[in-house]
Formats: structure tokens, sequence, C-alpha cells
């Protein structure tokens, strides 16, 4: 009897167990997870791609990673923005003593968090074979020229045309060769989107202010072809040109109303690193502009200085400065509303009608006239920052930048070398007027200061006052001013022969004081 029972529940066991195996599936499947046929049918296995990159063309978060791709390099060497802080003894970028720890995230960010995440749309794209699905293609190829043009704007050479081949992938291009490819993708995405309008399946992705709007993205990339054609206007003006009347003669248009912004969904890591550590203040150069100019914008940009000695003025830093201890500038202006809420500015519309003002300074076909869309980024700018009266600022044509004034060292007073007014010259030389074009559109651009320490390397304007303190060892020229970062650390130790044959592709040695292949010195005509 013992055994019989024995082998009757060893049987009931055997049978459970079969019919759990049996329906093993369904019984351990999540019915709350979406499945990978869910997944393809909303192509989140495609759009679930886009959220890194979206997170860092501009690194959000966290603050100290934005800190430095970006603060610490191109906004105070723009500048835009000093830190008042002495890191490493005062003896950091600030000074010239470009370190090597710091300077590897602008690299890092692009080839773990942007890159990847491209060559997986497109490998996803190509097993699937489904015309429909291009739209991702190109709008991925978008937001990696706009990352990666700025990485070679910092670097030069950079991985990118050879990227998708294992064997080639550590291979570099050129900074020429990277360009010619940053218009061909351009093209293609705008020309490959014209079929796409009204699609609505990258609304669930578009993480930008466009909310899918295929159109938007169009001309946002035409926008960003306007502007990478006027960074080679000195070393090829004839690709220049050709790229930019293309721009120009465009169906898709340009920005003009609406600035291409992100929504995060984190706070501006500028206001952690201005306001929460205090790491960052205004720069020499915006306090000598704006309140010679006395601009109204000043006050959407900036905070008053909380130092009672200076009786709520604003005042800036100038970079390169001995600075003993962060008390000594720590009570300076630190970044104003500008940087308040959850987006993160890509492209105004303002720089667009700067860069088309200077299109039409160089005779371009279609450009208009220089002193319309000039008006036109003032006054887009104003209102973008929601600033009145700007019918009077444009007709002021006796307000200049004034000197710079240290308010702790007179050692470190620089005098303004311009006087630069703000309304337009339609009379002036060119360098006159590209000037008058250049400065109004630093001014528009802030916060970014790696587009605007690109524009000053390209053009010289507006006048960057150079460091007082130079730790280069010779390898920087206080007057010309640091130009490039050298290669990353990383990429030297672990793909050192690739990273040689880039340093045959610059101007000279791999320091901070060799200028990339756009940056030609001389006169802009």
């Amino acid at each position: 009897m013992k055994k019989l029972i024995k082998y009757t529940l060893a049987s009931v066991f055997a049978l459970t167990l079969v019919e759990c195996t049996n329906d093993f599936e369904s019984i351990n499947t999540n019915p709350h997870e979406i499945t990978d046929e869910q997944l393809k049918q909303q192509n989140y296995h495609i759009g679930g791609n886009f959220a890194p990159m979206f997170l860092n063309v501009f690194n959000v978060t966290p603050a100290w990673n934005y800190q430095l791709q970006q603060g610490l390099m191109g906004d105070v060497f723009s500048g835009y923005m000093t830190a008042p802080t002495p890191f490493a003894g005062n003896v950091n970028n600030q000074t010239y003593s470009l370190v090597d720890g710091w300077n590897g995230f602008p690299w890092s960010d692009a080839y773990t968090s942007v890159m990847p995440f491209v060559l997986e749309i497109k490998n996803v794209l190509e097993a699937e074979q489904n015309p429909e699905s291009e739209k991702y293609r190109y709008l991925a190829n978008i937001i990696k020229v706009a990352a990666m043009h700025r990485v070679s704007d910092i670097y030069g050479p950079i991985r990118y045309t050879k990227y998708d081949d294992l064997e080639t992938t550590g291979e570099y291009d050129s900074q020429e060769d990277a360009y010619n490819a940053f218009f061909a993708d351009l093209t293609e995405a705008i020309d490959g989107l014209s079929s796409f309008s009204g699609d609505s399946g990258f609304q669930l992705f578009d993480m930008s202010v466009f909310a899918g709007d295929i159109g938007k993205w169009r001309t946002f990339a035409n926008s960003l072809r306007l502007r990478l054609a006027m960074r080679i206007v000195k070393i090829n003006p004839t690709l220049a040109q050709t790229q930019g009347e293309l721009a120009l003669a465009s169906d898709a248009g340009f920005l003009e109303v609406q600035s291409m912004k992100i929504n995060t969904g984190f706070v501006h890591p500028i206001s952690v690193i201005s306001g929460s550590w205090g790491d960052v203040r205004m720069g020499a150069e915006m306090e000598s502009i704006l309140t010679g100019y006395n601009d109204g914008r000043l006050e959407k940009y900036f905070d008053p200085a909380v130092d009672e000695n200076l009786n709520g003025a604003y005042k800036g830093v100038r970079m390169g400065v001995e600075i003993e201890a962060k008390t000594t500038y720590g009570a300076h202006s630190a970044i104003g509303s500008v940087i308040d809420g959850e987006q993160m500015q890509w492209m105004t519309a303002a720089e667009v009608f700067f860069l088309r003002a200077e299109a039409a300074l160089r005779g371009w076909a279609n450009a208009g006239t220089a002193a319309e869309h000039y008006n036109n980024g003032v006054t887009v700018s104003f209102t973008q920052h929601q600033v009145g009266g700007v019918a009077a600022y444009l007709a002021d044509a006796t307000s200049t930048p004034v000197d710079f004034v240290d308010a702790t060292n007179a050692t470190n007073d620089i005098a303004y070398e311009s006087d630069v007014k703000i309304a337009y010259n339609v009379a002036g030389t060119n360098e006159e007027q590209l000037e008058q074009i250049i400065t109004q559109k630093w001014i528009a651009m802030f916060p970014d200061g790696q587009e605007a320490w690109s524009e000053f390397r390209r053009t010289g304007y507006p006048r960057i006052f150079p460091v007082v303190i130079n730790n280069s060892g010779g390898d920087i020229d206080t007057n010309i001013q640091v130009r490039r970062i050298n290669f990353v650390e990383s990429e030297r130790n672990t793909n050192t022969a690739n990273v040689d044959i880039a340093v045959g592709y610059l101007n000279g040695p791999d320091t901070g004081g060799t200028r990339l292949w756009w940056d030609v010195a001389g006169s802009n005509f």
C-alpha cells in the first residue's frame, strides 16, 4: 500500500512537472512587460536608441560630466564664463596646463553614448530592410553630425566614416574628410526626410521641442549645414559657398522663430555647477560687452554679484589669472535664469540669422541682405529671452564694449581692443561688418561656449582677453590662445598606431597651440 501511494505521488509529480514545463513560457512571462514583437510594432527596438544620443550631444547628467565635457573647455575658452575655483593649485585648463584627465570627456561621451547607438540603428535597419523605417537613419545621422562636429572642433581628426567596420573602427579621418562626410550625411538626411512629411512615428522618441515634426528636423539639419559651411569658409571657400548656397536654396528652410532645444528631464547642469557648487562665474568679456552695450540680456544671463563691495553690480572674472582661493571671486556674478528649467539648447534661431548675415556679406546666392538678417538675429534673441527695447538697442550707434577692471587685482585690468558698435554699419569694411555680426552672434548663442569658442578661433571675434598666467610650457601662445585639445590619453594608450597617423593630419604637433584644419590665421576676406 505504501509502495502504491509512493508511485502514485511520483506519477502526479511527474505529470505536474510536464504540464508546468509545457506552459513554462506563459507562466514565467510578466504580463506587464512589453514583448519583443510589441517593441517592433511601435519601433521601440529602433527608437529606444535615441535617448542616450539626445542626452549626450551635451551631457546633461551628472553635472560634473558636463563640466568636463564643456564647462572647463569651450565655456571658459570662449569668454562666456570663468571658474573662480583654483583647481589643481590654479594649474589647469584656464592657465593652459591642459588636464588630460578632464579633456577626454567630449571624446568618451561621443564614443560611448552617441556613435554606438547610431551604429545600432543602422544595423537594425539594414537587417530589416523596411523603407518606412529609413527616417530613423536620417534622424540619427543628423544627431550624429550635431555631436561629432563638436568633437572634431575640439580635437581635429576623429573616428567617423570608418566607425561602422570592426576592422577599421579605430581609424581616424582627417578633419577635412570628416567635414565632407558631415555634409554628405546632412544632405542625404534633408533630401531623404522630404518623403516623410507628416509622418508622426518619431514623436514617441523625440526629446526635442520639435515633438516628432519631420519638417522641423529638416529645418534644423539645413541650419546645421549652413553653420558647417561657414566654419570652413577660410580653408575652402569654394566648398563653403557650394554647401552654403545649397542650404540657402533648400526647401527645408531655416530656424527663424523656434530654437533647437532638448527636453532632458534633468535640471540644467550649469545650474548645479554655478548655483550649488559655485564653480563658474561670468566671464570678463561678457561683462565688458554686455555692460558696455547696456544689453538687457545681461539680467537674464547673469545674477548681480553678491559681494557687498560690488553694490549689486554685474561682475565678471578674467580667465587665466592668479586665483589664490575660491573666495577671491566666488561672490561675483553667477549664471542667471537663462539656465532655469530642464531644456538644453543645441542651436538658436538667432545664430542662423547671423549665419545668413555673413552669407550675404560674402555675396552668396539667395542670402538676402546682411543688415536685415543682423537686425532679425538680434530681435529674435531679445524675444527668446523676453527682453524689451530691441528697437532702441539696434539704433544705438555710440555704445561700445568697456574696458575690464578686476575687482580685486588691478594687474588683471585690460582694455577691450575694439570700439565695435551695435547699430549695423552698412558702410563699414567687410571686417568691420563681420565683427558686428560675430559679436552679436556670440551674445545670442550663450551659454553654448563650445560653438562660441569655435567661432572665435575661426574669425578672431569677439576680442577674447589673453591669459595672464600661461602654464603651457610654450605649447600655447598667449596671444594666439588655445586652438584645440590634444588627443585623449585613453586613445594614445589603446589605439596608438591610429593616433600617430591622426597626428600627421594636423598642421603641427599634438598640442593645444596647433590650429585645426579650418582655423586659418589672417584676414577673414
